[in-house]
């Protein structure tokens, strides 16, 4: 493992307590980070910091991240505890499950870009304003492939992370010169608890769209976070990094 520096750190990742997001902050931790877990599962965000505080600080609270209010007490309070916020993982997100765009049901819809694209726009709202204040920070969007191709019997999710991808440049360019970069990572899917929502046919369909023939594994998604989320990432902002064994092409 390729050591980056994060001693010092304070790194909020967002759906922390499981799949990529629990990779996330394994590996923050033991890069030196201290790390507060920001998730919806309260049993499952409790224990999985009993598990991870074997590797450094770590702190989990419960939050609803569509709900502005509780983003925002959420921000003040790892402030109060942390003294800052330096990293921001925006990572929860939600499949919504698979059926054609004229079979998706309106709430379902919704909810999707609730979670997908409004939560890390809240998220990244209020953290982004305690970032200015220090002059420095980092924040790191989990896109999706299906975010630049569109995945069909997906449009919900595909939308989402496309608008994710727009939000990522948009915030970029916004403080480009005030020491806070944004980056994105599209990963192809990974195995994880994501795909009980999905079908076994779009399963299929999304591993055979893969040159490498195989599923990414959340560690590699980790390590991608953690260098963007390093003071060595420093001229790239704004920016889209492909983790798809190969089937983007753009």
């Amino acid at each position: 493992m390729n050591q980056i520096d994060l001693k010092n750190r304070v790194a909020v990742v967002t759906g922390g307590a499981q799949g990529i997001g629990y990779a996330i902050c394994e590996r923050l931790l033991v890069s030196g980070a201290r790390v507060v877990v920001w998730d919806i599962d309260a049993a499952c965000t409790a224990q999985a910091c009993d598990t991870l505080k074997a590797l450094g600080p770590v702190r989990g609270e419960v939050v609803e991240l569509t709900d502005d209010a509780a983003v925002a007490a959420a921000t003040a309070q790892a402030v109060a505890n942390e003294g800052r916020i330096d990293i921001l993982v925006n990572n929860a997100g939600i499949t919504g499950g698979n059926a054609t765009t004229w079979e998706l049901e309106p709430a379902v819809w919704r909810r999707v870009i609730e979670v997908n694209l409004i939560a890390p726009y809240l998220t990244s709202r209020h953290v982004v304003q305690a970032m200015l204040k220090t002059g420095y920070g980092r924040i790191v969007n989990i896109a999706s492939v299906a975010g630049k191709e569109g995945n069909p019997n997906a449009s919900h999710y595909s939308a989402s992370k496309a608008g994710l991808i727009a939000l990522t440049k948009s915030l970029a360019k916004e403080v480009a010169n005030k020491g806070v970069l944004v980056n994105a990572i599209t990963p192809a899917v990974a195995k994880t608890a994501m795909f009980d929502q999905m079908t076994q046919a779009h399963i299929d369909y999304m591993l055979g769209k893969i040159p490498m023939g195989r599923f990414v594994d959340v560690k590699e998604v980790a390590a991608m976070v953690a260098w963007l989320s390093s003071a060595e990432c420093s001229f790239s902002t704004g920016a889209v990094f492909d983790l798809t064994g190969g089937r983007a092409t753009y």
